[in-house]
């Protein structure tokens, strides 16, 4: 059963309104002012949150404010109740996060459309999963009932990328979102002697470029194609329609396309602070836990990757080889032991 945090401070309709939630057979917490709703919402983690705005001890932008600095709870889809007089302050309800509001008096099934619809959106979001094309038509599906990424960008161009090929180039202002069909790219920066950093990988089903369009700046590191790679190219402008489209959509795709800004970080602080053995052995964990197997990737990419001198590199996987923690056939790297090398990057 899902669980329904009711925050009303008049106890006649906090009682009558929980007891149409319970006969809709939703679980039902009540609070009678917003401090203790948060409490109880910190304890029960509900699955919606419906809270009135004038309220004593922490109004309902307060009960919102506070919520939203909580991960657990931040998406928790939230309906406020409202007083007739107090429509024109709907505008601050929304534009701070609330989902939906409701005015009072409401009937029932106002009130039960408004949370059925809610919490059966939040189910399909979290039903999205990965950042591949599966993940877009889902997203799209959401948005705008049938469409799918095909429909939506079905004019956009596709274009081959040879091995070494610049794709985008660091200083530049982006103009389309990218989608990899088939190959590797590396994104990478590159310092004031030439020397390369790469940030990012990217394989069949992934999406870059993204992060400068949704910042709204030029492109903070190089793309190059790794191998051969086949990419959609989709516009900008059709991109920012998606994310414009409905703020839930925009979430979920910033979510599902900005995490590698994390991972950036992380690897630079890596980079300054690991030792050499310990570089090497998470550069080859993350490129095996990437691409999930064998690892076909140049000795001056892979030193790259580590942040390290290609001859160190090459004597650290002599080492490893000898410790029987990866193998070497062909110029291809076989990881035997991953936990021990796993181990090395703690």
């Amino acid at each position: 059963m899902k669980k329904i945090l009711l925050i009303e401070d008049n106890q006649h309709i906090r009682e009558n309104t929980a007891e149409i939630l319970e006969l809709a057979n939703y679980t039902v917490h009540v609070a009678e002012n917003g401090k203790t709703g948060v409490e109880i919402a910190l304890q029960e983690k509900p699955d919606l949150i419906v809270c009135d705005i004038m309220m004593p001890v922490l109004d309902g932008y307060g009960v919102l404010h506070l919520l939203h600095k909580n991960a657990d709870l931040r998406n928790t889809p939230f309906i406020f109740l409202t007083a007739k007089a107090e429509r024109t302050d709907m505008r601050k309800a929304m534009e701070m996060g609330a989902d939906d509001y409701l005015t009072k008096p409401f009937e029932a099934t106002e009130l039960l459309n408004a949370i059925e619809t809610r919490l059966r959106k939040t189910d399909m979001l979290r039903q999205v999963d990965g950042t591949g094309l599966a993940g877009m038509d889902a997203l799209m599906q959401i948005a705008k009932g049938a469409t799918t990424l095909e429909s939506f960008a079905s004019d956009r161009d596709t274009m081959l990328y040879r091995k070494k090929h610049t794709i985008y180039q660091e200083g530049n202002r982006p103009s389309r979102l990218y989608f990899v069909q088939k190959g590797k790219v590396k994104t990478y920066k590159t310092n004031e002697d030439g020397k390369e950093f790469i940030v990012g990988l990217y394989q069949e089903g992934d999406f870059l470029g993204h992060v400068a369009l949704l910042e709204g700046s030029n492109y903070k590191e190089t793309a190059a194609a790794l191998e051969d790679a086949e990419l959609a190219l989709i516009p900008r402008h059709d991109f920012e329609e998606l994310m414009s489209s409905n703020r839930e959509i925009a979430q979920k795709f910033i979510t599902l396309l900005a995490k590698n800004i994390t991972d950036m970080e992380e690897q630079l602080v890596r980079v300054a602070y690991y030792s050499l053995r310990k570089k090497v052995a998470h550069a080859l964990t993350t490129l095996f836990q990437k691409y999930k197997g064998d690892i076909k990737i140049s000795r001056e990419n892979l030193a790259t990757l580590a942040g390290t001198a290609t001859e160190s590199l090459i004597r650290t996987l002599s080492d490893f080889k000898s410790e029987h923690l990866i193998d070497i056939q062909d110029g291809t790297i076989k990881i035997l032991n991953e936990s021990k090398l796993q181990n090395l990057t703690m």
